[in-house]
């Protein structure tokens, strides 16, 4: 992982730019660790690689393979868990997809479930960070540069605990609709790393003065964003989401259809529909979100442009984001797994 206050060494004149020739791994070591000394607090505090067979402190050595096809041939799927107040929340079901797009990648874990489970949340405590990401990646491995991994002796597995700030999205944000094609349903609804066309419409967005895209397909139906679920209240107050057939099952959109009917058991909601909405039907909705795990809901207020309801933050949708906050904080042990750090 590089150094996130990195910066390419710029070069007068390429004549004059000399390759230096690293004569030991051990002045490598210490070129590397001259990199982190200047980073006060090392975002990522603890990675497990299979390759390594541990868990790794050391930022400095926290690398993966060149050979990997996960690197230069974008073989390998990955997942994601939140780490708040020490506990993992729903790893299980993120898991659960994570194992699924490895089938669909035909990339065979080399561990079962219950070690993966495992390691993930040893690593966890052996990171001691209480709120943050835990992020997890399943290879094709290392062993050559060619298309096919019938070269590669075993799947790698590596996971990295990221120290960040997870707090609840309370202000509204601006989106566009994107104009970088979306994925096929095959690669869609595996969550693999082939991640160039989300990356270019976040891109798009930010270059367009918006915080990210909405990506609609071939049909004109509503799909999803680039790394989020999107949602929607309606002017007749029910909570609708596109169907998940094309685009990927998010974890944290699960959750929220499980939850939404207590809203409605109150009569604040009058219905929870998972549905086809084109263009049109989702621009004039009252209220709009984005659903994702570090959000867990972030609040679209305008959307090319264009005020969706009042313009505002609503009321419907910071009813709901409390509802999954809680289910994060405080909910049942089922989502909630404590992490058992040793201080």
């Amino acid at each position: 992982m590089r150094n996130p206050t990195h910066k390419s060494p710029e070069v007068e004149n390429d004549g004059d730019f000399k390759v230096h020739l690293f004569s030991s791994s051990s002045e490598l070591l210490e070129k590397l660790h001259e990199k982190w000394s200047s980073v006060e607090k090392p975002p990522y505090p603890a990675m497990y690689s299979s390759i390594y067979g541990g868990i790794i402190l050391d930022p400095a050595m926290m690398v993966i393979p060149i050979d990997d096809h996960m690197v230069h041939r974008g073989h390998g799927v990955f997942d994601t868990a939140i780490v708040l107040d020490g506990y993992l929340y729903e790893l299980d079901v993120h898991l659960d997809r994570f194992l699924s797009s490895a089938s669909k990648a035909k990339i065979s874990s080399p561990f079962s479930r219950s070690v993966l489970h495992s390691i993930l949340i040893q690593l966890t405590a052996a990171s001691k960070c209480k709120k943050g990401t835990l992020r997890y990646w399943l290879s094709a491995g290392p062993g050559d540069f060619l298309l096919s991994s019938a070269g590669c002796p075993t799947s790698a597995f590596y996971a990295v605990v990221i120290d960040q700030d997870i707090s609840q999205c309370k202000e509204g944000v601006k989106v566009i609709t994107s104009n970088i094609p979306m994925k096929p349903s095959l690669f869609a609804t595996a969550k693999n790393v082939n991640y160039l066309p989300n990356v270019l419409s976040v891109m798009e967005a930010e270059e367009k003065g918006a915080s990210s895209s909405i990506w609609v397909d071939e049909e004109g139906y509503i799909a999803e964003g680039p790394n989020v679920n999107v949602a929607f209240i309606t002017q007749d107050k029910e909570l609708v989401m596109p169907p998940f057939d094309n685009i990927l099952h998010g974890c944290t959109a699960k959750r929220l259809l499980e939850l939404a009917p207590k809203l409605v058991d109150q009569g604040l909601l009058k219905g929870v529909a998972t549905k086809k909405l084109t263009v049109e039907e989702a621009k004039a909705a009252a209220e709009m979100m984005y659903v994702g795990s570090t959000l867990p809901l972030l609040p679209i207020i305008v959307w090319d442009d264009q005020p969706i309801g009042n313009g505002r933050v609503g009321e419907l949708t910071m009813l709901l984001s409390d509802m999954l906050w809680d289910d994060m904080v405080a909910g049942p042990g089922t989502q909630r797994i404590p992490v058992p750090y040793v201080e």
